[in-house]
């Protein structure tokens, strides 16, 4: 089975570090290494962790036409974007479903990269060349062209910015989902490393705290990876599995592409904000694809983040149900993990990098998550997750894990 997987140019390090490997997206990606879950959780949000997210594709989208095909194609205003920013949306079909949930990177006005989930870059590269007819417009799946890893954590910065060239430049002013270089090494404004390798740094990241996602070369990762770890020992950094990423982004309040959001309408979830509303109204700003199917539902469903009594879960999927305190089966689980670094303290939730946090307070963890219900509820409500004979009690909230560092301005991190 192993030999049918796709590998990141990190595979060989990650087994010979003796991580527990297995199949993401149809690639051999690592779960966790000997430190475990927990451990690998708790360094992102104490100090920092690093991740290889090579098995992600890119696209390169350009030409007269890209900002027009992209407004159409994708949730979020492209035209008013400024070089230098990205931004995350989806994509979507005629139903309002979602094909996937991407981040759209403007490295110029008429030059865009696109970053999508591990395997649809073919998919997402063919939808765009679908509407894309009659129009002045490049499409380039960069797909094994291209390699990543994310640095996430308060200590992301000094451990990062040892390594690239010009680092006051680079990251003296630096917004959150703003990024800085390009892979073409005649770009006038590139970002290296000591050792002149172009990257691409941005201030971005699926942990929903402070950190880097930084694109290069697939030949070049494995010596910035090794280079990251010496350079990131004084923080204790930590290399991190699927494992992590997955607990860290659900505390986050953030869906995982193809389970929290995917062959359903991409609405009425904690995620609207990748939708382009009027100001205090329900109705769009732009025409694109899907919008009028999102608008005009006839059976919607609603999507809530919860967060649960103690760490105890249940199996995401069709096998776990969601109960109401009358016993009605009214949905479906589509999350279910557990964020280390939270508990409840005085009928709120608290994480270990809560400010002023009171003394005494032990941080024991949270299950938290998503479900899937065929009715409107309001915050605060009471359910149950039912899987066979073990059952949960959680409650829906509006945010999981507070206090988190990642829209903080970079001066906190210097």
């Amino acid at each position: 089975m192993t030999n049918n997987l796709k590998k990141t140019p990190l595979n060989e390090w990650h087994r010979n570090a003796g991580a527990n490997m297995a199949d993401f997206g149809g690639f051999d990606m690592p779960l966790w290494y000997d430190s475990g879950v927990k451990n690998e959780h708790l360094a992102v949000l104490k100090s920092a962790g690093m991740f290889d997210t090579s098995h992600m594709d890119c696209i390169r989208v350009q030409g007269k036409d890209a900002p027009a095909l992209l407004d159409f194609c994708f949730t979020r205003q492209i035209r008013d974007l400024l070089p230098g920013r990205c931004v995350y949306g989806a994509f979507l079909d005629d139903l309002g479903h979602c094909i996937d949930d991407a981040i759209v990177y403007k490295f110029s006005e008429l030059r865009f990269m696109v970053c999508v989930n591990a395997g649809m870059g073919a998919m997402v590269t063919g939808h765009l060349t679908l509407h894309s007819g009659g129009k002045s417009v490049e499409i380039i799946n960069l797909s094994e062209q291209l390699a990543k890893l994310d640095v996430q954590g308060k200590n992301a910065l000094k451990i990062v910015s040892g390594l690239v060239r010009d680092k006051e430049d680079v990251f003296g002013k630096m917004p959150y989902f703003s990024f800085k270089g390009d892979l073409d090494p005649d770009a006038p404004n590139g970002v290296r490393l000591v050792d002149g390798t172009p990257v691409i740094v941005s201030r971005s990241g699926y942990t929903g705290e402070f950190g880097f996602e930084i694109f290069i070369a697939p030949d070049k990762v494995e010596n910035l990876w090794c280079d990251l770890l010496d350079a990131g020992t004084p923080y204790g950094l930590m290399p991190c599995g699927l494992g992590a990423r997955d607990s860290l982004r659900a505390g986050a309040c953030l869906p995982l592409s193809h389970q929290d959001i995917g062959h359903f309408p991409f609405i009425n979830h904690p995620w609207e904000f990748a939708l382009p509303f009027k100001a205090g109204t329900r109705q769009f700003t732009k025409t694109f694809l899907g919008a009028e199917s999102l608008i005009n539902l006839e059976q919607p469903s609603f999507t809530y983040a919860f967060a649960g009594d103690s760490l105890r879960k249940v199996a995401a999927g069709d096998a776990s149900r969601v109960l109401t305190g009358q016993g009605q089966d009214i949905g479906r689980v589509l999350t279910c993990a557990t964020d280390m670094g939270i508990f409840w303290h005085e009928d709120r939730i608290v994480s270990i990098n809560t400010p002023n946090l009171p003394q005494g307070v032990k941080i024991k963890g949270l299950a938290c998550g998503f479900v899937m219900v065929n009715q409107p509820l309001d915050m605060g409500t009471r359910l149950t997750l039912a899987e066979g004979k073990r059952k949960i009690d959680v409650r829906l909230v509006s945010d999981i894990r507070p206090d988190r560092t990642a829209r903080l301005a970079i001066k906190n991190f210097q």
